[in-house]
């Protein structure tokens, strides 16, 4: 699979997750709601961490000619939701909040805004609308 290709399925998963994950922010805890959102929000955050995994870093320093950076969110996504899912199976609803937030900012608000900066691919997409 191409690095463009890549990126697409990274777009397809993310974008969504962006969007559920604000609207599980602003919305009551708890309810059917939150839990369904929830559950197809980390499946999404997991997709794309996953995804992140195969891209190549671009810019910046790189381990193994390969991870930069921007992949230490895709590790703190790979262990935060799962440990977040957890601390929801067992009640522990402090814990549950924090990792949520962490995967939230760190995941999707901060590694987007990495992702748009000079030299990336979603900055050259963006400056070529222009």
């Amino acid at each position: 699979m191409t690095y463009i290709q890549l990126a697409y399925l990274h777009l397809i998963t993310v974008v969504p997750a962006f969007f559920i994950g604000a609207v599980l922010l602003v919305n009551r805890k708890g309810t059917l709601n939150h839990k369904l959102l929830g559950k197809m929000y980390m499946v999404l955050m997991l997709l794309t961490a996953f995804i992140t995994l195969f891209m190549s870093a671009e810019v910046g320093p790189t381990l193994l000619g390969h991870f930069g950076f921007i992949h230490l969110f895709s590790v703190l996504v790979l262990c935060a939701v799962p440990a977040a899912y957890l601390a929801a199976k067992n009640k522990n609803m402090k814990l549950h909040r924090g990792y949520m937030i962490g995967v939230y900012v760190g995941g999707i608000l901060i590694a987007g805004a990495f992702a748009f900066s000079p030299g990336r691919l979603l900055h050259t997409w963006l400056m070529a609308l222009e």
